[in-house]
């Protein structure tokens, strides 16, 4: 199970704007630079946090983005469902479609494990616990 490159962008590009919170706006470019996101890639990814409501952007001078509330009331579920992951579409480790629990297949109780702890992880992990647990957001360059 692993992130699309759309859902990791989008980790990255709230990683960036919580670590900015108190500083204001990040520019389109800012992001691209500072999430290492393409910056054709960058009105993507902002578009859909926007319609999902987890960021706040304005136009023109004094422009960018923003969270739209605070970091520590938004969790990686949140910004993955935001980027349609399909957090809870359980899909079967074999390609069988999705899980069926009555008829499992042989990867069926590793996989469930590791998608549970995968889900629960990302629901209890917020933009400000992550940087708690000893990640820099913002790597040196």
């Amino acid at each position: 199970m692993l992130l699309t490159q759309t859902a990791e962008y989008a980790l990255r590009a709230m990683a960036v704007l919580a670590a900015r919170w108190s500083t204001g706006r990040v520019t389109s470019s800012q992001l691209a630079r500072d999430a290492n996101i393409p910056s054709h890639y960058v009105s993507k990814v902002m578009r859909r946090l926007v319609v999902a409501g987890l960021v706040d952007a304005r136009r023109g001078h004094h422009g960018g983005f923003r969270l739209a509330r605070a970091p520590e009331e938004i969790t990686f579920m949140q910004v993955l469902d935001a980027v349609d992951f399909q957090s809870h579409e359980k899909h079967c480790a074999f390609g069988l479609g999705a899980c069926d629990p009555d008829n499992p297949c042989i990867l069926h109780p590793a996989y469930s494990a590791l998608q549970d702890c995968f889900f629960a992880w990302a629901e209890s992990t917020t933009l400000v616990s992550a940087r708690e647990q000893g990640v820099d957001v913002l790597p040196a360059r």
